[in-house]
């Protein structure tokens, strides 16, 4: 395929698994962000200030900036992003977190041909 044929988007996937060792300095650090937005409005700062205030995921959710993510690598440009914060049940021994099981999968599939795997 040549370079025209090729998409210039790409679909960059991460999931995150954070410890929340101290909610309110997350949530202190929410209030300060939302207190700071010029381009919020007065309804929307109430709001959101109440949302971070009752749940430290949320306030995750105003810090957490993908912009901020890919702002300094050259090249790229954001176009679209998405996020959300849940509160989980987390095991890191469990096998349902193993979070290079897809890549296992690839690896696996890449080298089937070259007596490696």
């Amino acid at each position: 395929m040549s370079t025209e044929e090729t998409s210039r988007f790409v679909r960059l996937r991460v999931e995150l698994v954070l410890e929340v060792a101290d909610g309110d300095a997350v949530t202190g650090a929410a209030l300060r962000r939302i207190g700071d937005d010029p381009e919020m409005s007065d309804e929307e700062r109430t709001h959101a200030q109440g949302a971070v205030t009752e749940d430290t995921a949320e306030a995750l959710a105003y810090l957490v900036d993908p912009f901020s993510l890919v702002s300094e690598v050259p090249g790229v440009e954001l176009q679209q992003a998405s996020w959300s914060s849940e509160r989980i049940d987390y095991d890191p021994d469990s096998p349902d977190w193993d979070l290079d099981e897809d890549d296992v999968e690839e690896d696996e599939d890449e080298h089937a041909g070259d007596g490696i795997g």
